[in-house]
């Protein structure tokens, strides 16, 4: 328990809707690379294996918080690979990000979001649920909930010294923006333990998550929406 930090609010500068777009952008970029060699995009891709249908068709997904929009065009050629044409949305707070490079896009706040109930096969939401305190963060998993048909996603970072630290020391050679090296570090300071993950979902859904722990300090919370049939 001593490497498990109590979890710190801190301020992240890209919380502020003033940064310039060009400024959030590459902040963003970062996030990207880092998602591609920290874990972040596995740990999301390999829950998204274990809901997507065996057997092809088609289905549709939508990234809550999603960005630049990298994690709807990884989940798009995954589900490919397996005959499965995903319609995937990308949809964002900051209208000045989207499209992202996908087809798709909506700009939208995750306390609220702009679909109707059952909207989606899928929702996922990838490093966004740190941001807010706990009240905030059951909101968003009720609208997760609300807005899916078969299930939802949820991966975000365990808290720990060893993540932030690792992250701290990596971002030097990988050449990340000083508001990315913050960010990321005050982020694993937000970030969940498995108890604390899964007792958020129960209490804004009352489903039971799957709960996994993924390399690089990654948590994912995974549940089917009742009735479903997935």
């Amino acid at each position: 328990m001593h490497l498990t930090p109590a979890r710190h609010r801190g301020v992240e500068y890209l919380d502020d809707r003033a940064v310039p777009a060009d400024l959030r952008r590459r902040s963003l970029r970062d996030v990207a690379r880092s998602n591609t060699l920290l874990g972040g995009a596995h740990a999301l891709l390999a829950e998204l294996d274990r809901v997507l249908p065996p057997a092809g068709g088609r289905c549709t997904l939508l990234d809550v918080g999603t960005g630049l929009g990298d994690l709807p065009r990884r989940a798009r050629r995954r589900a490919a690979r397996r005959g499965v044409d995903l319609v995937a949305i990308g949809c964002d707070v900051s209208p000045a990000l989207l499209p992202g490079g996908n087809r798709y896009a909506a700009a939208g706040d995750a306390l609220a979001l702009p679909f109707r109930s059952g909207a989606v096969d899928f929702v996922v939401c990838s490093q966004l649920l740190h941001h807010f305190e706990f009240p905030g963060a059951r909101r968003v998993l009720g609208e997760l909930h609300r807005v899916a048909r078969r299930a939802v996603i949820v991966s975000d970072l365990r808290r720990s010294w060893i993540a932030a630290g690792g992250f701290w020391l990596a971002s030097w050679p990988l050449g990340f923006h000083p508001i990315t090296r913050h960010d990321g570090v005050t982020s694993v300071r937000r970030g969940f333990v498995a108890a604390e993950l899964a007792a958020l979902v129960r209490e804004a859904t009352g489903a039971a998550p799957r709960i996994a722990r993924h390399a690089g300090y990654r948590l994912t919370a995974r549940w089917t929406v009742a009735g479903s049939g997935a």
